[in-house]
């Protein structure tokens, strides 16, 4: 065990690093005789909080009152309450939330007299907590360019409206607790004397902000105890800074440095890949993983001609594992670099016909931005689409709220006009009587909408679904509204651009074969989190997971690693962590895939393999070809054997509240696909799913509504 003073425990994946904080905290109070009271730990989610806490109980009984384990913000908003005599709020401040913060933004650039369009509040509040993550005041932000001047000034405005309010932010709460305990000294020496242990749990994903208050917490008893990866770092995007680990060993140099490097979840093989491509990652200590699970199977290296096919391959490889009763559906997860890539993934599972979950992001078709953009092809489409009308009417933000809304409605029920109708008649019709209703900046809108919508319909059967949706998308300003300019603003980017894609795809068929196809649902959602079926999530969400065979999509250069890391040497060394971290949560079996193509527009775009995959050993890996079969076939009979029928049946219970009009066996015949046979049907969100049996095209999953079927006597 460790002895007194600064302790860093740089712990491999798969190390143990819980359970070395709680057995240190154990030691602590059971063998050295310390006080709970005067423990200090602190991890980052109340899940690990729990978890830390549960396993104390475990290890010591309840002879731990008075300990302090917690989240940071957690912790700092307690003692800011009790300290709130030197801080200009009262201690029954309110905590703001995300929505309430963006709404205090918006506000200040208001009273600035600033242009919404031109600084997007969430660009802006972002720019406001990068700042107070590197204790940076308003006085102090740095100005490079006029935006930041104006920054500064909402910044400054901000602070002042949460003040009024006697309020705090998130960042707050370790803001101004690094603040206190810089500033005042008496409050430092307390809390300083009071904790003789602080132990710091994924000490990697600290900021500025927590490290300094780690260190004022630490600074008299000088017992200060961390346990993280710089390896797996790779969350810098919303403020966590892996040097806080260099600057530890500089602040304390003569600190004991504890490598963790056995590794309890992975074969030696997967290892042996993890270390291959972090090795190539400069400003760490190097760690030799071993394990003593034994050296198991290579690690599969696989080539498809695109992402289509890439798809293919992965629901196929799945499929024939678990056919071959080897494997458990739930022991596989898929990961890729950008919610995007989810895609053509649950596409390829739909089609299969088989059961899937999602971690940590909502289906492709469910998010937000999507529904957006298809809510306003559908509105087009069938102008009488009030619930589409309702969703787009006011998005982005055009001045037609609910109670313009329901004029509308009510003048169009006058004139025995959908509302939609009664816009379309604003737009096209500059003299009509219905402009003389419509008054002030509310009419205005609404005629500015309608000209739109009007422009739209009459060039929907000329234009292609990729070039109606660019008008629109470019009539509305909707990259502004989405992308603002966040990493998540970005990624909400690059779905649409994901959605144009699939539009492309649809020159020749138009707008309602597209409709159609974006209508094809899935009911994952209603999926139970325990549910035996395989797990589809991002690299970023994998982090702290663990699966028995993990496949890692799409690695080409311009996805992982992403193209916007390309001119950034910080980022691109997150990029290379983020594939680390992916491969070390396989414990049996990984697969690397990439394509040599990708599907763009219509066309196949050359990419290149991921520069990552150059720093694998060839020994190491099974290169195996690219698939000869015609793209989605196989020779596993998904529909004879699919997994976990009771998971894809989970709505069966609202079905029986409505009487489906199409029952199992009855023969349908749809205008593009043919003939085929109803295999089940179900209700969910006010809408019959039904899945069909075509005898070309296979199963497919429908919105009857949509759908187009004709019941065949």
């Amino acid at each position: 065990m460790a002895g007194l003073g600064p302790v860093l425990v740089l712990a491999g994946p798969g190390s143990g690093k819980t359970r070395v904080l709680t057995h240190r905290i154990a030691y602590l109070v059971g063998a050295m005789g310390i006080s709970p009271y005067q423990i200090l730990a602190v991890t980052f989610t109340n899940k690990a909080a729990k978890e830390m806490d549960s396993r104390v109980v475990g290890l010591v009984g309840n002879y731990i009152h008075g300990l302090t384990l917690g989240t940071f913000h957690a912790t700092c908003a307690r003692l800011l309450r009790r300290e709130a005599e030197h801080l200009p709020f009262d201690s029954n401040f309110v905590i703001f939330d995300a929505d309430d913060q963006l709404s205090l933004v918006k506000q200040a650039i208001r009273e600035l007299d600033q242009d919404e369009k031109r600084y997007r509040p969430q660009g802006v509040h972002a720019a406001i907590s990068n700042a107070k993550n590197e204790l940076l005041l308003p006085d102090r932000f740095p100005i490079t360019t006029y935006r930041d001047e104006v920054v500064k000034r909402v910044y400054k405005r901000y602070q002042e409206l949460l003040l009024a309010s006697n309020a705090l932010d998130f960042d707050d709460l370790l803001l101004w607790t690094a603040y206190l305990l810089e500033e005042n000294i008496p409050v430092r020496e307390k809390y300083a004397r009071r904790y003789e242990h602080v132990l710091v749990d994924e000490f990697q994903d600290t900021n500025m902000a927590q490290y300094v208050l780690l260190k004022h917490l630490a600074s008299f008893h000088n017992n200060i105890f961390v346990v993280g990866d710089t390896d797996q770092s790779i969350y810098r995007w919303r403020g966590a800074d892996y040097r806080n680990v260099l600057r530890f060993e500089q602040d304390y140099p003569d600190a004991q440095v504890i490598l963790l490097e056995q590794n309890y979840r992975s074969t030696q093989a997967i290892l042996d890949v993890a270390m291959a491509v972090i090795d190539r990652n400069p400003h760490r200590t190097p760690k030799r993983l071993f394990t003593d699970r034994g050296p198991g199977q290579k690690i599969t290296l696989h080539e498809t001609y695109d992402d289509r096919v890439e798809a293919s391959y992965v629901v196929d490889t799945i499929a024939s594992l678990v056919h071959a009763r080897q494997v458990q559906p739930g022991d596989f997860a898929v990961m890729y670099r950008t919610n995007a890539q989810s895609r053509l993934l649950e596409e390829a599972f739909l089609q299969a016909g088989l059961p899937y979950k999602l971690v940590g992001a909502q289906r492709f078709y469910g998010r937000r931005e999507i529904k957006d953009v298809i809510a306003y092809l559908r509105l087009v489409h069938n102008p009488s689409d009030e619930l589409s009308l309702t969703r787009v009417i006011n998005i982005p933000h055009r001045g037609i709220g609910d109670k313009t809304y329901l004029s509308l409605r009510v003048q169009a029920q006058k004139m025995n006009l959908v509302p939609g109708g009664l816009l379309l008649e604003l737009g096209r019709n500059i003299n009509s009587d219905s402009h003389a209703i419509f008054q002030g900046r509310a009419g205005a809108a609404l005629t500015g909408f309608g000209r739109l919508l009007a422009e739209w319909t009459s060039l929907k059967d000329q234009l292609t679904p990729l070039s109606l949706m660019d008008r629109i998308l470019e009539g509305v300003d909707y990259h502004s509204y989405i992308d603002d300019g966040t990493d998540e603003g970005q990624d909400r980017w690059d779905n649409i651009m994901e959605l144009r894609r699939l539009a492309a795809e649809y020159q020749e068929q138009g707008l309602s074969s597209f409709l159609e196809q974006v209508a094809l649902v899935s009911d994952q959602d209603t999926l139970e989190a325990s549910a035996n079926v395989p797990t589809l999530l991002t690299l970023h969400a994998a982090k702290g997971l663990e699966f028995p065979i993990v496949f890692i999509t799409g690695l080409t250069d311009g996805t992982l690693p992403h193209s916007r890391s390309f001119e950034d040497p910080e980022a691109m060394m997150e990029e290379r962590r983020l594939l680390y971290v992916g491969i070390t949560r396989a414990k049996d079996l990984l697969y690397l895939v990439y394509s040599q193509n990708r599907s763009a527009f219509g066309y196949a775009e050359p990419v290149d393999p991921s520069r990552f995959l150059r720093d694998i050993p060839v020994g190491l890996l099974n290169i195996t070809q690219p698939s000869r079969t015609k793209r989605g076939s196989t020779e596993v009979d998904y529909r004879a054997d699919r997994w976990d029928m009771a998971a894809r049946s989970a709505n069966s219970e609202s079905a029986a509240a409505n009487a489906p009009r199409y029952t199992p066996g009855m023969h349908v015949q749809h205008p593009v696909w043919g003939e085929g046979m109803v295999l089940n049907s179900r209700w969910q969100d006010g809408d019959e799913i039904v899945d069909v049996f075509f005898s070309e095209m296979g199963l497919k999953r429908v919105v009857a509504s949509l759908a187009r079927l004709d019941i065949k006597a």
